[in-house]
């Protein structure tokens, strides 16, 4: 899932490259991982490939447009194929994110490249690139927060006992509602803005030791 605020029309087409690729990587990163951890659902769905029409959900685009946030399909996987079940449940949570965290780091690299070494500068390439490196950011810090159905909640029920883990889940409709209850205040802001702060400074000076 990811946030975005209200925009213009224009604005939206700039983001809308970013929005395909974070969600068509982070989806093939579960896939891919889960293909690795020796479950092949995902696989056999058809969904370990960066295709976009693969991964997109329309009425997850629809509400990312109307509403501030959307999703894009869940990429099918069967835990009971994983040698060890807990272990690849958190590898393969923990794939989503990092994938668009290393897109970020990649794009900023991009970035850094055309405009310090190559002297490149176009207003359109730069808000391209400028979103996909914001929304990554922001579509992998999101999605760690311990909330069902995002993929930290999958992390962190993978640490816990399984009478615990079980509670957990047992009560994971009312997470939903305390999820939608946390975006529709804004009150995610507070939440994510230094989770945020914290991963673009990261990355910034990863990029930053390059240039």
């Amino acid at each position: 899932m990811i946030l975005l605020s209200g925009i213009s029309l224009m604005e939206m087409l700039y983001r809308l490259p970013a929005v395909f690729i974070g969600f068509s990587f982070h989806e093939f990163a579960h896939a891919l991982a889960a293909n690795a951890m020796g479950d092949d659902t995902a696989k056999l769905s058809g969904r370990l490939t960066l295709d976009p029409l693969s991964h997109i959900d329309p009425i997850g685009i629809i509400m990312l447009v109307l509403f501030r946030f959307g999703w894009a399909k869940p990429v099918p996987i069967n835990p009971a194929n994983f040698s060890n079940r807990k272990k690849g449940i958190i590898l393969v949570s923990l794939a989503g994110p990092m994938m668009n965290f290393l897109i970020a780091l990649i794009t900023l690299f991009v970035y850094a490249a055309l405009y310090y070494k190559l002297r490149f500068i176009n207003e359109i390439v730069d808000s391209i690139l400028i979103n996909i490196y914001l929304i990554n950011i922001g579509l992998g810090i999101f999605n760690l927060i311990p909330l069902p159905p995002l993929d930290g909640s999958k992390i962190l029920a993978g640490f816990l006992p399984v009478k615990l883990e079980y509670s957990f889940y047992r009560y994971e409709h009312y997470s939903y509602i305390l999820l939608l209850f946390l975006i529709f205040t804004n009150t995610i802001d507070y939440i994510l803005g230094p989770m945020f702060l914290y991963a673009e400074r990261s990355i910034s000076y990863i990029v930053g030791l390059f240039f």
